[in-house]
């Protein structure tokens, strides 16, 4: 892979817990939620990989665990895909996925996923995005060294991945 290994958020069904994957290893998590403290009480995964899928929300919403786990806004064609599946894509696939990305100016981090392109055809979608940046305007007005503190690292998680992808693998 020419790539460091993805970070990416499996459910499993069966035991109804988040699965972390990480740099290539596999986490649970203690509970149906993603946040630094259940990342704190993560343990090893042991069961059956076969029985993981790809979560189809992978932006995280706790800052502090956004900032340690790098998941991107993945393609919808393989949201919902068995763990092998998704190594599989993401080892013939990712790479170029990613590429392309990064050549067009995009970002494909989930945690910038409020602030992607949306189609002008959908103005249901363009709603829920201004909604989203009105909000952040706000909560940043009402805690501006927070809020800028955390652009600043997402802005410099992406600069890492940009020259990751681009810089390192002509």
């Amino acid at each position: 892979m020419p790539l460091r290994p993805i970070d990416a958020i499996f459910v499993n069904p069966e035991r109804r817990r988040y699965v972390v994957y990480f740099r290539g290893e596999l986490w649970q998590l203690p509970r149906m939620k993603i946040d630094y403290a259940a990342w704190q009480r993560r343990q090893p995964y042991d069961g059956d990989i076969n029985t993981l899928y790809l979560s189809s929300n992978q932006a995280i919403a706790d800052p502090i665990l956004a900032q340690k786990l790098r998941t991107l806004n993945l393609p919808a064609a393989v949201r919902g895909s068995t763990l092998p599946r998704f190594e599989s894509w993401w080892a013939f696939h990712g790479f170029e996925w990613l590429k392309e990305l990064l050549n067009a100016g995009k970002s494909p981090l989930a945690a910038h996923q409020s602030t992607t392109t949306i189609p002008s055809s959908d103005d249901k979608a363009a709603k829920i995005s201004v909604k989203n940046e009105t909000n952040d305007t706000i909560n940043n007005t009402n805690n501006p060294s927070s809020s800028s503190a955390e652009t600043d690292v997402f802005a410099d998680m992406l600069a890492d991945l940009t020259n990751d992808v681009l810089n390192r693998h002509r």
